[in-house]
């Protein structure tokens, strides 16, 4: 029963640590995560007498080059949409003005109620307006904090992929015999072999779906469709939100876009025949089973993910269990971890 309350204290301490500390904490996982995924290219071209510090510099450009032309490409477009949300709004408040009327009914009999219950009490007094901040101090307020987190990202991930398995072996000799360092070195580039291989094959399955999705929004008639397929394919790295999130998103999309009904359900039914497509058969059939994940655990971790670190945290959810099924696969009583976080099936 101690035991039980003590690891449930260390539990919770580790999950304050890392709410509160989640400055420091995000950059160092997310550069974590981005060396496992590109340590494989890495260590291939090392193979081939190429310096991992050069290696690791031409890839990082050619990742943030890939990025930023990406970004180019569809700032046009993204802009446009973002500029016409006003007349977006319009369009979708006058397809669903039934449904506008009745919520703006219950929204007045509330407010009714509510100015009942507080007609006896008096007016709060007017407050001083605080002093407004100009535009460059608010810019330099917002990208501050991300600029230094992206700037942390790139040297840690350069430094890890620099260092490579050597770097490990000096870390992990430093701490534990020869024996076990040993051990711990080959869990390592298991749970990096895996982790870099499960988000390569998620990438291309991804580009796979963002391709076939942009051309049945074109075929549907749908503008911007290459636009979409990007949104498609970069969502789709977030389980189960991801698509969810996509198909709500072209529905609304489709409703402001098309007059008749049947485009609509185009344009929802096609997205989401490809995303059962990808999720039901091309998933498993590329990934494996033996890396599939509880559904349910995978979910809570998006959640709790997002209340601990927000974005970073949701796209760091999934890899982790990822890398701590691999662990526990690699451990000498890491079977009953691994059951959990397996899914269940049917016999």
């Amino acid at each position: 029963m101690k035991v039980t309350g003590v690891r449930l204290l260390v539990a919770g301490a580790i999950g304050l640590l890392l709410y509160f500390g989640h400055v420091a904490f995000v950059p160092v996982a997310l550069a974590l995560l981005l060396a496992l995924v590109l340590s494989g290219p890495v260590e291939a071209l090392h193979a081939w007498r190429v310096p991992r510090s050069l290696s690791a510099a031409v890839l990082l450009i050619l990742v943030l080059a890939s990025l930023a032309a990406v970004v180019t490409y569809l700032s046009a477009p993204a802009q446009q949409w973002f500029a016409s949300a006003p007349h977006t709004l319009r369009l979708i408040e006058k397809k669903i003005r039934p449904v506008e009327q009745l919520m703006s009914r219950i929204d007045s009999l509330r407010n009714s109620a509510g100015n009942i219950g507080n007609s006896t009490h008096a007016a709060p007094a007017p407050t001083a307006a605080a002093p407004e901040e100009s535009t460059t101090e608010m810019l330099l307020d917002v990208t501050r904090g991300p600029l230094l987190s992206s700037v942390t990202v790139i040297i840690l991930t350069l430094f890890l992929l620099s260092g490579g398995p050597p770097m490990l072996a000096r870390m992990t000799s430093a701490f534990a015999d020869d024996l076990n360092s040993a051990h711990i070195i080959d869990v390592i580039e298991k749970v990096r072999g895996e982790v870099g291989r499960f988000y390569v094959t998620t990438a291309l399955i991804n580009t796979g779906l963002g391709v076939a999705t942009a051309f049945a929004m074109m075929w549907c008639g749908m503008p911007n469709p290459f636009l979409w397929g990007t949104m498609a394919g970069a969502l789709n790295f977030i389980p189960y939100l991801g698509s969810t999130t996509t198909l709500i998103v072209l529905t609304v999309v489709a409703i402001v876009s098309f007059e008749g009904l049947g485009q609509v359900i185009a344009v929802s039914g096609s997205y989401l025949a490809l995303a059962t497509i990808e999720g039901q058969f091309v998933q498993p059939l590329l990934v494996g089973r033996r890396l599939q994940l509880n559904p349910m655990l995978v979910f809570l971790a998006l959640w709790f993910g997002g209340l601990f670190w927000g974005i970073a945290g949701i796209i760091l959810a999934t890899p982790t269990l990822v890398a701590l099924k691999v662990v526990a696969e690699n451990a000498r009583a890491g079977e009953p971890l691994v059951n959990f976080l397996s899914p269940a099936h049917d016999d």
